[in-house]
């Protein structure tokens, strides 16, 4: 292994031992904070018509009788198996959900970040390029809308026009319509399993449900990256080595080259907050569209309590933004291999 290699697997190492901290800590507040919380998922779960002896006895089966920190040790020894535990409405393992339905937001998440990325950084740039003409301002004026309109207003907005008024969408119940055949479950994803399976009627179905979706994500997500974008080149574009290169004559095209080379770091760096935030965002989409993904899942398990799938839930959510922030990380010291010298 070369120096870089090794420059690289300190980095890694380096990344991986302080995330360990970070997730016991997210463990334990959320571990302690739905336990204090003023919902009793006992009640729930025994009935309105349940006495005081049946309330101990599902208190005493989930273990929820024991002292506080007794429950997180015993939740930590559990979790070192790699055991989630078991859904208390549901009564499957947690993990298993996971892994069935974590692609399914993934997938939704990802292409809706993707496009908004093929939108928004090229706006962002060539409104940098000329700030304050009229380019720039129907920008800035487009991405603050972006920015004002709640996710659900969004969501009910699409529905209303483009099903219920134009019938232009399927209606918006679930990845697939209900007459089509759903193919075999390969990766989680909808759209890759029908092409897989050669299914090109769950092909066209699956993304003709998508498109709603991914429409919302898009431009909620194109918003913020609009508009970083605009405020990073701008700044690039005040810098000594930019004036440098007008004041030799190069041509615009090649300024935008330099100006977006040196952006792309932080460009990076805020898309990867970006996919972390959207994923925890995901469950207001999902529940409206009923897609039936990890956000809906979790959503659902905070307002009825499940304790057990709350905590899978955000341990996911954790787990998910440390694997993102770590890539995103070594694509930065990459493409800025001085950023990676004092790590």
């Amino acid at each position: 292994m070369g120096t870089r290699g090794l420059q690289v697997a300190r980095f890694i190492a380096l990344r991986l031992l302080v995330s360990i901290p970070v997730i016991v800590g997210i463990i334990f507040l959320t571990f302690m904070l739905i336990r204090i919380g003023s919902q009793d998922p006992v009640a729930m779960l025994a009935g309105p018509m349940a006495d005081e002896a049946m309330l101990r006895a599902i208190r005493a089966e989930l273990q929820l009788d024991q002292p506080m920190i007794q429950q997180f040790l015993t939740y930590m020894l559990r979790l070192s198996r790699g055991d989630l535990g078991v859904s208390w409405q549901g009564g499957v393992p947690v993990l298993n959900e996971i892994l069935h339905l974590f692609p399914v937001t993934l997938e939704l998440v990802l292409l809706s970040v993707g496009l908004a990325s093929v939108i928004g950084v090229p706006v962002g740039l060539r409104a940098a390029s000329h700030p304050n003409g009229w380019f720039d301002q129907l920008t800035r004026f487009g991405s603050l809308a972006g920015f004002s309109m709640p996710t659900y207003w969004m969501g009910l907005m699409t529905i209303l026009v483009f099903f219920y008024w134009l019938h232009w969408a399927p209606p918006p119940m679930g990845r697939l319509a209900m007459d089509v055949v759903a193919p075999a479950v390969v990766t989680g994803s909808t759209v890759v399993d029908s092409l897989l399976a050669g299914n090109w009627t769950a092909l066209r179905s699956a993304l003709a449900q998508l498109a709603l979706p991914v429409a919302c994500f898009t431009m909620l997500a194109a918003a913020p990256i609009i508009k970083h974008t605009r405020a990073i080149v701008i700044e690039i574009m005040g810098s000594d080595y930019v004036r440098y290169a007008r004041a030799n004559g190069f041509s615009r095209a090649t300024i935008r080259k330099i100006a977006l080379r040196n952006a792309m770091a932080p460009i990076l760096t805020f898309l990867g907050s970006e996919v972390t935030s959207l994923i925890a965002a995901a469950a207001l989409i999902e529940y409206i569209f009923s897609w039936g993904g990890l956000g809906q899942w979790g959503l659902s398990a905070i307002l009825l309590g499940d304790f057990a799938v709350v905590q899978g839930y955000v341990l996911t959510l954790a787990l998910f933004s440390i694997f993102v922030f770590l890539l995103i990380d070594l694509a930065v010291m990459l493409i800025e291999p001085r950023s990676g010298a004092s790590s």
